[in-house]
């Protein structure tokens, strides 16, 4: 009986339950997981049905980040005017149109309009993190607001193993089987025929996609979400003052400068698994697509880890400050890098699934202690933490330029991984900090 009144405590608030709310939200955690972790491995598959380099692959993570970016702060404004639910609204209406913008996209055949899709999608998934992510944080206590978030998600990666699923069944295992040597040998025509089949497969379930997201928003509307009011918003306050405010807060600026780093190890951990495994794979004997499977199997393990240490933290954050808990599982995180970088092979494979464990705490951690101290500017400090996302964006191109490159010394793939080592330092260092304050 005491157990079942905290649980309703950490979803109440002023003597308010939010629980159904909180289960309506959280399962917009899930659906941007779900798109997260469908596209990481079409760096690959777009490389391959495009005949482009690794570098030119990411692009997908370009535009796909670069939405996050561009729409945070639009997204932070129109809460303050509206409401929590109209930013949730918002933010699945254009997820759905990027969504269903794949079938113009497979129609014209080129790259670009894949990207102009991918870009309008992740400003839907840049709206709905700007608003459900502090939201979540509102629906109880302060003291309880970390451990809600991290509660809410857990059930992000529940999205992401979906999304994971879909890509290894439903594209990268229908793919044409020719590898990149053979599709570049083919013809013109012979190519475009290729191309356009292809196309047709990894569209598929985007489409499908976009009718879940339509009943989404149905239910959306059918659901009544409380309001929670800010002071900003009932005092019209402009946007300067709260810019203002949250520059100057130092705690504030170091955890966007966390969180950018800390997105940007997330993304190269899971998009180049596909390329670290691959190369592992046809090394001992596997065909192209049979090791990008492998790979894509090895990866859906490292969510499933991931997914469960997220409950093992929510336990461990009773005992331990997330500061604490956090800049550990940081170190672990580069030792772990380590063996990916130098021992290689099949070791070096399962170092890179075990990482994911480290870093299933960090995001609502980070996201967390940096709101916590700026309760007067939640939405536009929600925003910033959400821009940071451009880590995600920007890392994985450095990453995918290491390995085109020539490097002699050690396999590219291999020394590419230095790019997450460095970023966990940084996640490294505001632990420790946070963990002393």
């Amino acid at each position: 009986m005491k157990n079942n009144r905290k649980s309703r405590l950490l979803v109440t608030r002023e003597g308010v339950s939010y629980v159904l709310p909180f289960i309506v939200v959280t399962c917009c955690f899930a659906l941007w997981g779900f798109a997260n972790d469908i596209t990481n491995p079409m760096v690959k598959a777009f490389s391959k049905i495009f005949r482009m380099s690794v570098t030119d692959g990411t692009m997908v993570q370009v535009a796909f980040y670069g939405g996050y970016f561009c729409m945070a702060l639009p997204a932070a404004l129109f809460i303050r005017r509206h409401s929590f639910k109209s930013g949730i609204v918002m933010g699945l209406s254009l997820y759905a149109l990027g969504v269903l913008l794949f079938i113009p996209a497979r129609a014209m055949g080129s790259f670009a309009p894949f990207l102009v899709a991918y870009f309008i999608l992740t400003c839907g998934l840049s709206f709905l993190e700007t608003t459900a992510n502090p939201y979540i944080l509102l629906m109880g206590d302060r003291e309880t607001a970390t451990r809600r978030l991290n509660l809410a998600q857990s059930f992000n990666p529940i999205g992401s193993l979906a999304g994971m699923f879909v890509a290894m069944n439903f594209i990268q295992a229908r793919l044409s089987p020719l590898d990149t040597a053979q599709r570049a040998a083919l013809g013109d025509a012979e190519f475009e025929v290729l191309k356009q089949s292809d196309l047709a497969v990894l569209s598929q379930p985007y489409t499908l996609l976009g009718i879940v997201l339509v009943l989404m928003l149905v239910l959306m509307q059918l659901v009544r979400i409380p309001a929670v009011h800010q002071a900003a918003r009932e005092n019209h306050e402009p946007l300067w003052p709260a810019v203002k405010r949250l520059w100057g807060n130092r705690p504030y600026r170091r955890g966007v400068v966390a969180q950018f780093f800390y997105v940007g190890a997330q993304i190269t951990c899971w998009t180049f698994i596909i390329q670290y495994g691959t190369r592992v794979f046809m090394a001992e004997g596997m065909s192209e697509q049979a090791a990008e499977v492998l790979s894509q199997r090895y990866n859906i393990v490292a969510m499933v880890i991931f997914c469960l240490m997220r409950f093992v933290n929510i336990y461990l954050m009773k005992y331990f400050r997330p500061g604490r808990l956090m800049a550990f599982f940081a170190a672990l995180a580069i030792v772990l890098l380590g063996g990916v970088i130098l021992a290689g092979g099949r070791t070096g494979m399962c170092c890179l699934v075990a990482v994911s464990a480290c870093m299933s705490l960090m995001f609502p951690t980070i996201y967390g202690i940096a709101l916590g101290g700026v309760p007067r500017d939640t939405e536009v400090g929600s925003a910033g933490l959400i821009m940071a996302i451009l880590g995600g964006s920007l890392l994985p191109a450095v990453q995918a330029m290491i390995i085109d490159s020539d490097v002699t010394v050690l396999p590219a793939v291999n020394l590419s991984f230095i790019v997450p080592v460095l970023c966990f330092v940084v996640v490294l260092l505001y632990g420790l900090r946070h963990a002393r304050t």
